[in-house]
């Protein structure tokens, strides 16, 4: 990427004005824009862009992740990528203290055109993904995971601006279970016998059983913001606990559970589950209650789990559906499958 070829939200004027609205440019401008490093993701590319100021600039970023559309994705069926995570910088992560996620210095989404932008900041010398996909975290980096994401739960845990100023809840006729249903046709079409009978019957079951099941969310109790897709985070290379989450496009009010059922049963095979699972389980209620959190026992969030590693099933299938590599969604199948065996979810369905 040139020069020449860079998108207009990079242009050095663009990140002038930009800059000097947010406050991180007080004085001066940015001169020069070059690209670092540029790789494409499933649905994004991630640009680092190294800036040349004129002037003045105590205290302005010298680097910035720029976070765009792949231009081949755009208009991908039931997959608005880019919305939901403007929506998210807009929305939650401006109401948010400082810490847990990247900061954004600007996030736009186009509606005519789908297109849409984030620039945040770089993390890329202080922080790291903690392993090469597809390998798990290690015990200790799980459980600085895990902790960091129980208090960002329990930041929202609850919060009366949930549903009226800060996200939706869904509607009560279970209009998604409908969606969904159809999504599970094309899903079984389009494996073919690769998905036996009796699996087949599970997705039947669930989607029957649905409205019973989501009597739990439309309790809006016990409830947070969840990031959905709870599988990556950048770790301080120091070893702190300045944990930062990122990839908020599948964000939503729901139960703090599904984000734990998503990094755990969904990605580690039974051996490392079986080890890790239930610590980390008792890890992250203990520091929800140590953040304030009460009325929620042991118990129920231990129900909370099996629910949402039920519902991790759907997981896989929607990621068919958006055109999700089959290395991905064909393992995320297989484990979440198991783990549905070994918690005996199916129990939830009688």
């Amino acid at each position: 990427m040139t020069a020449e070829t860079l998108p207009a939200a990079a242009s050095a004027d663009r990140l002038s004005d930009m800059l000097h609205r947010c406050g991180a440019l007080k004085n001066g401008s940015v001169s020069n824009v070059a690209v670092d490093s540029s790789r494409a993701t499933i649905l994004s590319r991630i640009t680092r862009l190294r800036l040349s100021y004129m002037d003045e600039t105590s205290g302005a970023p010298s680097t910035l992740i720029l976070k765009t559309a792949l231009p081949e994705r755009i208009g991908t069926p039931n997959w608005d990528a880019g919305r939901q995570e403007v929506a998210f910088y807009d929305n939650v992560a401006a109401k948010m203290p400082v810490g847990l996620v990247p900061r954004c210095f600007e996030a736009k989404w186009e509606a005519d055109t789908r297109a849409w932008h984030l620039l945040l900041e770089d993390l890329t010398d202080s922080h790291e993904i903690a392993t090469a996909w597809p390998l798990p975290p290690s015990t200790e980096q799980c459980e600085r995971v895990v902790c960091a994401r129980a208090r960002l739960h329990a930041q929202w845990w609850d919060d009366a601006r949930l549903g009226t100023t800060v996200g939706a809840w869904l509607p009560t006729g279970d209009s998604q279970l409908e969606a969904f249903s159809a999504v599970v046709t094309r899903f079984f079409d389009r494996v073919g016998d690769l998905l036996p009978s009796h699996r087949r019957d599970l997705y039947r079951r669930l989607i029957d059983r649905g409205p019973e099941l989501n009597k739990r969310y439309h309790s809006h109790r016990d409830m947070t913001i969840v990031q959905g897709d709870a599988h990556y985070c950048l770790l301080p290379k120091d070893g702190g606990d300045d944990i930062r989450f990122f990839d908020w496009d599948c964000w939503r009010i729901d139960v703090g559970t599904d984000d734990l059922a998503y990094m755990i049963a969904l990605h580690w095979y039974p051996d490392r589950r079986n080890i890790l699972e239930r610590p980390l389980l008792d890890l992250y209620h203990a520091t929800l209650t140590a953040c304030g959190v009460t009325g929620y026992d042991r118990r129920s969030l231990e129900a909370d789990y099996r629910l949402s590693v039920l519902w991790q099933i759907a997981t896989p299938v929607w990621q068919s559906n958006a055109n999700i590599p089959p290395v991905i969604w064909w393992n995320n199948l297989e484990r979440i499958m198991l783990a549905v065996d070994d918690l005996g979810c199916r129990d939830l369905l009688s």
